[in-house]
């Protein structure tokens, strides 16, 4: 079984991905391209700032070590290939929620308030193209679910 555990956690097995979007703006913190994330839930976009872990290296360090996140910010796994994805909060200091994105683009499940520093597993349910990371509860705040479009 492949185990992505990022995220602020650790990806293991980790593929690149290809390109999301042109913007040029990067994370100072982290030195990662910030793209657009756009989540769409009954109808309303949300938007969020989302750093772009394309690498092996980068899904591996994820959020590690980072001590805050804006209600806006997050960060985005894309797989390339899609593969099922399992992550833990190894060395994460915040919580967060771990939005699992299936083929179609929509939200399959996600991991709400992950515990800071837990190693247990997070797991997609079924393959998936990416993992969005936002800060904890900030899912339950928006309303998001299972079935959100989302979009970079």
């Amino acid at each position: 079984m492949l185990a992505l555990a990022l995220t602020a956690c650790k990806a293991q097995d980790a593929e690149p991905a290809g390109a999301a979007s042109s913007d040029a703006a990067v994370h100072p913190a982290s030195g990662l391209r910030i793209i657009t994330v756009t989540i769409t839930h009954a109808g309303k976009a949300h938007s969020f700032k989302a750093e772009l872990a394309q690498n092996p290296q980068d899904q591996a360090k994820g959020l590690m070590f980072r001590t805050a996140l804006g209600p806006d910010e997050a960060m985005l796994f894309p797989f390339d290939p899609p593969k099922q994805a399992s992550f833990w909060m190894r060395n994460t200091v915040i919580p967060l929620d771990l939005l699992f994105v299936g083929l179609d683009g929509r939200v399959t499940n996600i991991a709400a308030q992950a515990k800071p520093y837990d190693e247990s597993k997070l797991e997609s349910d079924g393959v998936v193209k990416a993992v969005l990371e936002i800060p904890g509860g900030r899912a339950k705040e928006l309303g998001l679910t299972a079935g959100d479009v989302v979009g970079w």
